[in-house]
């Protein structure tokens, strides 16, 4: 399914890449086919956390990358024992990625792994010139001097 954004361009700026965010979006779940599983909380108002459950992987075989906006977290599990005769293999430990589009300004601050879910701690920083501050708005004309009576 694809959306027309072009009513939204009409009457916005600097929102061109928001068609491709979308169908990213819509196209993630059938991408990752929902492994590894994951949580995005709102901690605060500009703080996010995104858990990922990455049980039975290592500090080691994860990977995780910020570019272009895109956070990236990859893992890659070691080979296996040759000797091993399982029985019942249950555990996932297949490699995979997993990618989150970042809005303007969040940056990572950190990432731990901690009971085998890999904790990535998001702070959204808007810089000083990005805040919102007031315009004077000044008269064409000199401006009245006031003079006190004597």
């Amino acid at each position: 399914m694809k959306i027309d954004l072009t009513p939204l361009y009409a009457s916005t700026v600097g929102f061109d890449r928001f068609g491709s965010l979308l169908d990213a979006a819509m196209n993630a779940d059938r991408q990752g086919a929902g492994y590894p599983p994951y949580d995005i909380e709102r901690v605060e108002d500009n703080e996010y956390t995104i858990s990922i459950a990455v049980a039975g992987f290592r500090e080691s075989e994860l990977d995780v990358q910020v570019e272009n906006g895109v956070l990236t977290v990859r893992g890659k599990k070691e080979a296996p024992k040759k000797d091993a005769q399982y029985l019942h293999r249950g555990i996932a430990t297949r490699s995979f990625e997993r990618k989150f589009n970042l809005a303007d300004h969040v940056e990572v601050h950190d990432a731990k792994l901690d009971n085998g879910l890999l904790e990535l701690h998001l702070v959204r920083e808007i810089p000083e010139a990005m805040k919102p501050r007031r315009i004077p708005v000044g008269s064409s004309k000199p401006a009245a001097i006031e003079q006190a009576a004597a």
